[in-house]
């Protein structure tokens, strides 16, 4: 099936719950605007997702990819946006080979379809990159080499936070128990902390045992998000600093389970499956509309 001659053809599929919408630059008519970012993802007015994926040229990499968070700023990357991209471009054949290289703005990945059913990727495994714990790359303005256990008080609540940058920034925070209400209330306030310059992405992490860990996400720019692939990557990258786990875990989302692997040096390999949910053509009058306010 060649899309690519499909005007304003569009893919929505999800990585355990956290969905994305995929778009081409090589079919897409109309500019990719902040306002049409947020459209497309509202869900009264547009297609109700977590993001949007657009397909572009890479001069470094196979295949190259932006990542667009629905309040219209751009992500470094996305574990889950990563896995449904590389099923968009091997299951509409526009790459023609199981193994093949990203261009993000996180950097350059390499992808592998690890099982496919009835000719669709199915799971798909993604090099991540190696894990950053120095405190001016993730970036942080904190004066120490690394954030490790540093007590924060943000917004009248003391946490002990680690930060890590995957290719883009997070936070994570070891808890005794899980409350979505907590991170929902405390989230919006640990994104914008005055000493994370870029924002940054925020997990809260439960270890159960050296094989498994659950967490809770709350992800910039998006909100509280059922599933992650880099906060899964933050988080393991985070507990093997700490010994807390072996080299290969089990990361458990309120969406669904990833499993990581991280190295002795913290490069990060994630593996999960993804599922397409719709496929179609974005209809004439949406796309008259995509410069519009959306009511609050």
């Amino acid at each position: 099936m060649n899309i690519e001659m499909k005007e304003n053809f569009f893919v929505k599929s999800h990585g355990l719950g956290n969905e994305y919408l995929v778009l081409d630059s090589h079919s897409i008519t109309f500019d990719l605007s902040v306002q049409a970012i947020r459209r497309l993802c509202n869900t009264n007015y547009g297609l109700g997702t977590d993001g949007v994926l657009l397909r572009v040229d890479s001069k470094i990499a196979d295949i190259g990819l932006l990542i667009f968070n629905p309040d219209g700023s751009e992500a470094e990357k996305s574990g889950n946006g990563l896995r449904i991209f590389c099923k968009y471009v091997f299951d509409y054949k526009l790459i023609a080979k199981s193994e093949f290289s990203v261009e993000t703005k996180g950097g350059v990945v390499q992808a592998k379809i690890v099982e496919t059913k009835s000719d669709k990727a199915k799971v798909i495994s993604i090099e991540m990159g190696k894990a950053i714990f120095q405190s001016n790359l993730i970036p942080t303005l904190y004066d120490s080499e690394e954030v490790q256990d540093v007590k924060a008080l943000i917004h009248g609540k003391e946490f002990e936070i680690n930060c890590v940058s995957v290719g883009n920034p997070h936070c994570v925070i070891l808890k005794d128990t899980l409350n979505v209400a907590e991170i929902k209330e405390f989230g919006p306030y640990i994104e914008h902390f005055q000493l994370f310059p870029n924002r940054i992405n925020t997990q809260f992490v439960k270890v159960i045992n050296r094989e498994l860990v659950e967490i809770l996400i709350w992800e910039r720019g998006a909100g509280f998000t059922l599933a992650s692939g880099t906060s899964s990557s933050a988080v393991a990258s985070v507990l093997k600093k700490k010994g807390l786990i072996d080299s290969k875990v089990t990361v458990k989302m309120p969406g669904g389970e990833l499993t990581l692997e991280v190295d002795d040096d913290f490069n990060i390999k994630l593996i999960g499956e993804v599922r397409q949910i719709c496929e179609g053509i974005l209809d004439r009058e949406l796309l008259e509309d995509l410069e519009l306010p959306i009511a609050q």
